[in-house]
């Protein structure tokens, strides 16, 4: 049988049947539909959690604290030494102090840190507003100031683009050395807010580490950045750095774990929504069934004419995969309608409330591919066994078949 025949004979229910052909599609398309706003929101939520990672410094990059016993801990001496390590390119310490912050007349309770231009980029922090603080730009950076997200809540400041240019000023409270006690250090100087960052859980101000350094004495650093030259370095460095008596995190591993989180997830939600694919695929069977009882006598017919076993069987097959794809198809608009849909009302109210515009619901467009690859092959699978039957048929009992 020839390709062009076999291509109108499995496409022939489109005039025959119409009803019932869109129908079972529909079926299909439904099942396949709940596949894809599932998986959709696995997809969303996981790109929710990594779009928040930026670059790949900050992959690259270790995060050392002092350990708890303090046994070690991080200074001018330790940090050099971690940046003789090898394979590491370079380090970027944290101090922070507690401190009172004065803005627009206002006073509050905040943390006070110095650190490079680079903590940022191996942090991956991110400005909301405004801008960090640049490499080689010392002089500009020294009379500047980021604050975090949390410090306008402090203020109840809802736009953060508004305290850009505005001046805030600080009371230090450091520790003694070698003593429990602290004492006041009054900043003489007020800062220029050139920046806000994304972070909302912490309230803190942050100056240069030469600038803050020039007001009091740093002995010792919070925590720090380690930037490794390559991602097979990591877990070398980090053993060294461990050797060290330090505690270590890397951000990585934390990216590797979310993702076979989020990749469980996915098959979870795959799976419910394969109830609905697997219910639709059995209403799809039951209709190739039907089908194969009303062709019953056309198939004794081409078989006397001279068409193969074989022939029945890739006609009922092709028919199969044709509903199958279409039903991928019609299953793909569904889902991803009503995910743009959900999406567009999210963000509509997240706009009028002032909070975050986010994609809940992703669709990859590889994702896509394989589902309406995947509806193929669940048309094929429904259409074997009719298929069978069909070339199994006797030609003379066929044409006598009522």
């Amino acid at each position: 049988m020839r390709y062009s025949d076999v291509a109108k004979l499995s496409t022939r229910m489109f005039k025959t049947n119409p009803a019932r052909t869109w129908l079972t599609i529909l079926g299909m398309g439904v099942g396949t539909g709940a596949v894809v706003v599932l998986v959709g929101l696995g997809f969303g939520l996981q790109s929710i959690l990594m779009e928040q990672i930026v670059g790949g410094d900050t992959l690259l990059s270790l995060n050392v604290a002092n350990p708890v016993s303090r046994g070690v801990v991080l200074n001018n001496r330790s940090v050099g030494e971690l940046r003789k390590l090898e394979n590491v390119k370079d380090v970027a310490p944290l101090a922070s102090f507690s401190a009172l912050i004065t803005f627009e007349g206002l006073t509050g309770n905040a943390f006070v840190q110095g650190a490079t231009p680079s903590y940022f980029r191996y942090t991956g922090t991110r400005a909301v507003a405004g801008e960090l603080f640049k490499e080689k730009e010392d002089a500009k950076n020294s009379g500047s100031v980021v604050l975090s997200k949390a410090v306008l809540k402090l203020f109840e400041v809802k736009d953060p683009a508004k305290v850009i240019g505005k001046k805030v000023s600080f009371r230090l409270f450091v520790p003694k050395k070698d003593s429990t006690e602290q004492e006041e250090v009054i900043l003489t100087k007020e800062y220029k807010i050139i920046g806000v960052t994304n972070e909302e859980n912490y309230i803190s101000a942050t100056l240069t580490l030469p600038e803050l350094s020039s007001h009091v004495a740093i002995n010792t650093y919070e925590k720090a950045q380690v930037r490794v030259a390559a991602i097979e370095f990591l877990d070398p460095v980090q053993k060294a750095v461990v050797g060290k008596g330090f505690t270590v995190t890397a951000l990585s591993k934390t990216v590797d774990q979310a993702n076979k989180i989020f990749t469980a997830i996915q098959a979870i939600l795959a799976a419910f929504g394969g109830i609905a694919l697997i219910v639709s695929a059995i209403g799809m069977f039951n209709t190739m069934t039907v089908t194969l009882l009303e062709r019953t006598g056309e198939i004794g017919v081409m078989r006397t004419l001279g068409a193969s076993s074989n022939d029945i069987k890739v006609l009922f097959i092709s028919e199969a995969v044709i509903v199958g794809i279409l039903g991928g198809i019609v299953g793909i608009l569904i889902g991803v309608g009503i995910g743009f849909s959900l999406n567009g009302m999210m963000n509509l109210a997240a706009s009028k409330f002032g909070g975050k515009s986010v994609s809940l619901f992703v669709y990859p467009l590889p994702f896509l591919a394989f589902i309406t690859a995947f509806s193929g092959i669940v048309g094929f699978l429904t259409g074997v066994f009719p298929a069978r039957r069909a070339a199994a048929l006797n030609p003379l009992d066929a044409i006598r078949y009522k």
